[in-house]
């Protein structure tokens, strides 16, 4: 296409580019549609409006022909990237013409076939960036079906109005509950609503989507069938141009089977605190012979000086009330520790890792000393870390009576179990060591297997490593390992850092 009196003006266009763009983009009908569709003015200019102003001046010279250059592919995907439509895309070509005629009216070139050449090129242009936008759009649409598609049978999604009447569910949705669309549309999720769901997960629920958050968390439902499923959702809500609530959408996960597991777990884990409770009950009552001979003493201390023919003054009585009191006390705390350590402990705390270690040997201090082991404890790190307390405690001490039980077997004179502790990364590391001689190589990659036992006085479970390793890993985001050293076996425990 030949543009003879544009030929003429191709050094001024080439010269005065910014001058040209500026014309353009500071048009206000632009500046709207460069809001609107959120597209970065700056980057426009750089990536793209000098592209468009040297694609022209190429069609002018000759250099390219319409429809040939890659630039303006690119520069119309991303106009199609950021939604821009038809109508706005011909608002952007005609507002670049304009420009160029502003700019060579400011030249005073005000040539009709100047000006006819200008309309001419712009229309075959125009018509060029219209079929290829109309075919890139028809290709996204064809792609988004296709996305619809198999979202629509992947995802469980549900969208409800404000006041939670289902509104759309995918094919997804209905599957994992066994209801039609059908029968779900115009009801609300209570229709799915496990009873064991409590109140005020459904209270907090509603109270954080009303206020335009997103709420994210998981829930018992139930099926048509009446079989229960756990899901994870996140409710996002949608709003209208005035910032107004005007539906939730609701996208969730099937984790049936991994509150199965947890579920399993936790009756393991429960399952080996009960085989652990005689053992620690026998612990209680010599825990408490001691203070209980030294209140009989104390007791028998006022007839004795009364015997004896001495005052029984109320100094006298004073002390004795006050020993006695803090011989009671011990006991008392020391059912509460025990008490404690039974009690179901489902919520995280910071806790200094010293803290942890010291709590664990409190519950074994008398087996310790009744079976004559040496307890040699290293720690020079105040660290915390963030788990459940009563759950490492009892992997602490399940691992250091296992110890107690090797030694004991061994039957030598000098047993020792040694605990240090040392940084590695962004972990705390417990160690536990014992010189029982280690354990065989046989079996040492089986010991956290569940029911796996190497006791020989058929009084293991095969719970208790396997208990370990779940409450370390799973619960506390762990590493649990076993290696035989140079005179025993050696547990290291790492922790997350706080």
């Amino acid at each position: 296409m030949k543009q003879k009196y544009l030929e003429n003006q191709i050094n001024n266009f080439k010269k005065n580019k910014l001058s040209i763009i500026r014309y353009w983009i500071n048009k206000d009908e632009i500046i709207i549609i460069l809001n609107t569709r959120k597209i970065d003015k700056e980057l426009f200019i750089k990536r793209y409006a000098f592209g468009l102003l040297d694609y022209y001046i190429d069609l002018i010279s000759n250099n390219t022909k319409i429809g040939k250059s890659a630039s303006m592919n690119d520069f119309l995907k991303y106009l199609n990237k950021q939604n821009v439509k038809q109508d706005e895309l011909y608002t952007l070509c005609i507002g670049f013409k304009n420009a160029l005629l502003e700019y060579l009216a400011e030249l005073n070139i005000n040539c009709f076939e100047t000006s006819k050449e200008i309309n001419k090129l712009f229309e075959e242009v125009l018509k060029n960036f219209i079929e290829i936008y109309s075919k890139t759009t028809k290709e996204i649409e064809k792609a988004l079906s296709k996305s619809a598609d198999i979202v629509d049978k992947q995802v469980i999604l549900s969208r409800t109005d404000i006041n939670g009447k289902i509104l759309k569910v995918s094919s997804a949705f209905c599957k994992m509950n066994g209801y039609n669309s059908s029968e779900l549309v115009g009801q609300t999720h209570n229709l799915l609503r496990h009873h064991d769901t409590a109140k005020e997960t459904i209270d907090d629920l509603w109270k954080t989507i009303k206020s335009g958050n997103i709420w994210s968390g998981e829930l018992k439902n139930i099926k048509k069938n009446g079989d229960f499923y756990w899901v994870e959702t996140t409710i996002y809500p949608n709003f209208d141009n005035m910032k107004q609530i005007i539906s939730f959408d609701a996208i969730s996960q099937d984790i049936t089977s991994k509150k199965v597991i947890e579920s399993q777990q936790n009756l393991l884990i429960e399952q080996s605190k009960h085989a652990a409770m005689g053992e620690m009950i026998s612990m209680i009552a010599h825990q408490w012979r001691q203070p209980l001979q030294a209140v009989s003493i104390l007791v028998q201390k006022l007839p004795l000086t009364k015997m004896m023919g001495s005052e029984i003054t109320d100094e006298l009585i004073d002390n004795v009330v006050d020993d006695v009191g803090k011989q009671l006390q011990y006991m008392s705390k020391t059912i509460d520790d025990f008490r404690d350590f039974f009690k179901p402990n489902r919520n995280r705390e910071e806790i200094d890792i010293s803290i942890i270690i010291n709590k664990s040997i409190d519950f074994l201090g008398y087996l310790l000393k009744a079976n004559s082991i040496q307890l040699n404890i290293k720690n020079d790190f105040n660290v915390e870390v963030f788990v459940y307390v009563n759950e490492i405690v009892q992997a602490i001490i399940n691992i250091i009576k296992n110890a107690c039980d090797a030694l004991n077997e061994k039957d030598d004179e000098d047993k020792i179990i040694n605990i240090s502790t040392k940084k590695e990364s962004d972990y705390i590391c417990i160690i536990i060591e014992d010189n029982a001689g280690g354990i065989p190589n046989n079996v040492i990659g089986k010991i956290f297997e569940p029911y796996f036992s190497t006791k020989t006085n058929k009084n293991g479970t095969g719970l208790g490593l396997y208990m370990c390793k779940t409450i370390i890993e799973q619960h506390s985001n762990g590493v649990i390992s076993v290696e035989n050293t140079n005179i025993g076996a050696q547990f290291i425990i790492k922790l997350p850092l706080q």
